[in-house]
């Protein structure tokens, strides 16, 4: 035994029992990683455009218009709940 040296971790070659596949059966990964482009390894200017090129991407343009139209809606149950004065958004007539 010696004080300078440290102790090395038992390693073991342990495969499962019902395993047929490719690949490393441990591995965690992500179901959408495969669609994604931001995952990819790449410099900081190539992270921005791959964000950017999925951001254009997104095919349902009714998803946005809805969440946007869900955001307005809470806004204003907020603004009605602290007492905000509405009364500058309605025309005086």
């Amino acid at each position: 035994m010696s004080i300078f040296k440290t102790r090395q971790n038992k390693k073991y070659n342990y495969v499962p029992r019902h395993y047929q596949g490719e690949g490393n059966p441990f591995e965690i990964k992500h179901k959408f990683d495969d669609q994604r482009k931001t995952i990819t390894k790449v410099g900081l200017k190539g992270k921005f455009i791959n964000a950017w090129d999925d951001y254009k991407n997104t095919p349902d343009a009714a998803a946005n218009r809805r969440t946007l139209i869900i955001i307005g809606i809470l806004v204003f149950i907020f603004l009605l709940i602290i007492g905000f004065d509405l009364s500058i958004f309605f025309p005086k007539g």
